[in-house]
C-alpha cells in the first residue's frame, strides 16, 4: 500500500523520546534470525550514520540552520544507537563484515533493478560487481582465520564466487567521478537511491577503517586496508551522482524522505516482530521529522515542498536474493572499467592510462585480496569440515593397515 507522506505526519518531533533501557533492546540472533534482518540492521545503521554526518556538515556551513539541525540530529543519534545495538555480541567483526557485503550486494541489486535513470543504474551495477567480489575475499579470510562456512551468516541467499577482481578495482580518483543527476528532471526515486547507497557505502568504509586494526593476521589487516580503499572510491562514486546545485534545505528535505522510505521498506519485509516494531516506531518518527523540515523548507525558501517531494513513496526496496540478476550482470559487465565518468571495456584502456598506472603502483608489492583467496573455492563447511574429513581418512587408513 502506497504511503502518502503529505497526509501521514507521524510523531511530532517534541514527542520523540528515549530512555537508556529503551535504547538497548534484545539483539537479533546471528544464526536463528533470517539473514535479511541482519542486512536491514546494518543498512539502517548506515542510513542513520549518514543522517548525522550530513547534518553535522550542514551545521558547519550554515549558522541559521544550526538549531533545527541539532534538534533532529539528537533524535537520530538515539535512533542509530538503538539500531546498531541490535547487533548481537557473539557476532564478531569478520561476521559483521560478511553482513556488510551482503547488504552491498542485495540492496544495491534491488536499487539497480528499479533505478529509472539508465546511467545511474549502470553505476549501481558497476559497484555491485565489486562488492560481490569483496564478499568472496572476506569469505576466504573467514575460512583462513576461523575455518567456518560464511553461509552460516549469508544463509545461501548470496553466491560466494569471484566478481570483478578486487585487485583490478583500484582507480585514479578522476575515474571515480560520475555525472550527477539533474535536480530539475530527476525522478524522486533517483534522488532517494543516490542518497541511500552513498550512506551505506560510507558506513562500510568507516566500519572497515575501524575494525581493520583489530586483526593480528597481517594478510587480514592488509585485506581490510585494501577493501577500505575501494569503499572510499565507492563513496566518491556515489556521492558524485548527487546534484551539487540543490540547496541545503532541499538536500535536507530529500534526506528525510530517504530515511522515511528506507524505514518503510524495512517494515514491509521484516520477519522478526521485535525488530519490526523498531522499524514502525522510527518510520513514525521520521515522518514527524520530515514534516518538521517540510515546514522549515517552505518558510525559508518560500517554495512548495511538493516541488521536491513525491506525493507517495515508491515501492519499497526488495529484501530478497538477487542471484540471477547478479549472475547476469557478472557475465555481461565483469570487464567494465571507467574513463572519467564513462564506462568502457578494460581492454579499451591504453597501457599508460592513469588508472592502470595507479593500480600497478598499489599492487607492486602484491595484492592482499589475491593472496587471501589463492586456491580458495567455497564449499559447504569449508576448511573446518575438510580437516575433519582428512582426519577421518587418516583414522580409516590406519584401521586398514
Amino acid at each position: 500500500m502506497a504511503l502518502d507522506i503529505f497526509q501521514q505526519k507521524g510523531v511530532p518531533l517534541d514527542k520523540q523520546v528515549f530512555t537508556w533501557k529503551d535504547l538497548v533492546r534484545r539483539p537479533y540472533s546471528k544464526l536463528d534470525d533470517d539473514a535479511f534482518t541482519r542486512v536491514r540492521v546494518i543498512y539502517m545503521n548506515g542510513i542513520m550514520a549518514d543522517a548525522l554526518r550530513t547534518k553535522h556538515m550542514m551545521a558547519r556551513i550554515n549558522a541559521s540552520l544550526r538549531e533545527p539541525l541539532a534538534r533532529i540530529r539528537r533524535v537520530e543519534h538515539f535512533e542509530q544507537t538503538l539500531i546498531n545495538w541490535l547487533n548481537p555480541a557473539d557476532q564478531n567483526p569478520l561476521e559483521t563484515t560478511l553482513g556488510f557485503e551482503q547488504v552491498a550486494i542485495e540492496v544495491t541489486a534491488s536499487v539497480a533493478l528499479r533505478e529509472p535513470d539508465p546511467y545511474l543504474a549502470q553505476t549501481y551495477r558497476f559497484g555491485l560487481l565489486e562488492d560481490f567480489d569483496h564478499l568472496y575475499r572476506y569469505s576466504a579470510l573467514y575460512d583462513r582465520l576461523e575455518g567456518k562456512d560464511p553461509n552460516n551468516i549469508t544463509q545461501s541467499y548470496t553466491d560466494i564466487i569471484p566478481g570483478r577482481a578486487t585487485s583490478v578495482e583500484h582507480r585514479h580518483p578522476v575515474d571515480d567521478l560520475r555525472r550527477p543527476y539533474d535536480k530539475t528532471r530527476a525522478h524522486p526515486l533517483t534522488k532517494i537511491h543516490a542518497i541511500s547507497i552513498t550512506a551505506a557505502e560510507n558506513q562500510t568504509h568507516d566500519y572497515y577503517m575501524t575494525v581493520g586494526p583489530f586483526f593480528a593476521d597481517p594478510v587480514a589487516r592488509q585485506l581490510y586496508a585494501e577493501i577500505a580503499a575501494i569503499e572510499e572510491q565507492h563513496v566518491t562514486q556515489y556521492e558524485s551522482l548527487l546534484d551539487p546545485g540543490e540547496t541545503l534545505l532541499e538536500k535536507w528535505l530529500m534526506h528525510e524522505a530517504a530515511e522515511v522510505y528506507n524505514f518503510y521498506s524495512c517494515l514491509e519485509y521484516e520477519t522478526n516482530p521485535r525488530v519490526k516494531e523498531v522499524w514502525q516506531r522510527f518510520l513514525d518518527y521520521e515522518l514527524g521529522q520530515l514534516h518538521f523540515v517540510k515546514d522549515l523548507f517552505e518558510n525559508v525558501e518560500r517554495r512548495d515542498a511538493a516541488e521536491v517531494l513525491p506525493k507517495t513513496l515508491p515501492e519499497p526496496i526488495e529484501y530478497k536474493q538477487h542471484r540471477e540478476f547478479v549472475r547476469k550482470t557478472l557475465s555481461q559487465e565483469e570487464d567494465l572499467a571507467t574513463n572519467g565518468p564513462d564506462y568502457v571495456r578494460m581492454a579499451e584502456l591504453p597501457a599508460d592510462h592513469r588508472s592502470r598506472v595507479y593500480r600497478d603502483q598499489l599492487n607492486s608489492e602484491g595484492s592482499p585480496s589475491e593472496i587471501v583467496a589463492a586456491g580458495y573455492q567455497w564449499t559447504p563447511g569449508t576448511e573446518l569440515a575438510a580437516r575433519v574429513q582428512r582426519m577421518g581418512s587418516v583414522v580409516e587408513g590406519r584401521k586398514v593397515h
